[in-house]
């Protein structure tokens, strides 16, 4: 399955508008760097926690480097999820100069 993508900078528009983000990381990782406002679901809970997970509009995952979270984005939407993967991740994000939160929340 091809899995539909979004940049950074497309996120960044998107996050201004309220927009979802799903990270799909461990929760050590999610601590050392996240952007504000995400929502943590590793993505080996992603199946179990799935009505977690907005059904309406689109959902924005991402992960380290873009490749968990093609792996989830090919899952949610099976599952019927407009989701959405963030191309590079959080390092992109981090590329990007965009702020992140640290520490556990």
């Amino acid at each position: 399955m091809i899995v539909p993508t979004i940049s950074v900078d497309a996120l960044a528009d998107q996050i201004a508008m309220g927009a979802t983000v799903i990270d799909v990381r461990e929760p050590e990782e999610w601590n050392q760097g996240r952007i504000a406002g995400t929502y943590l679901i590793p993505l080996g809970e992603v199946a179990t926690r799935i009505d977690e997970i907005p059904d309406e509009g689109p959902v924005y995952v991402m992960c380290r480097s873009g490749i968990r979270s093609d792996e989830a984005c090919e899952y949610l939407r099976i599952q019927g999820v407009d989701a959405f993967n963030v191309v590079g991740g959080i390092l992109a994000w981090v590329d990007s100069d965009r702020e992140i939160e640290r520490g556990s929340t």
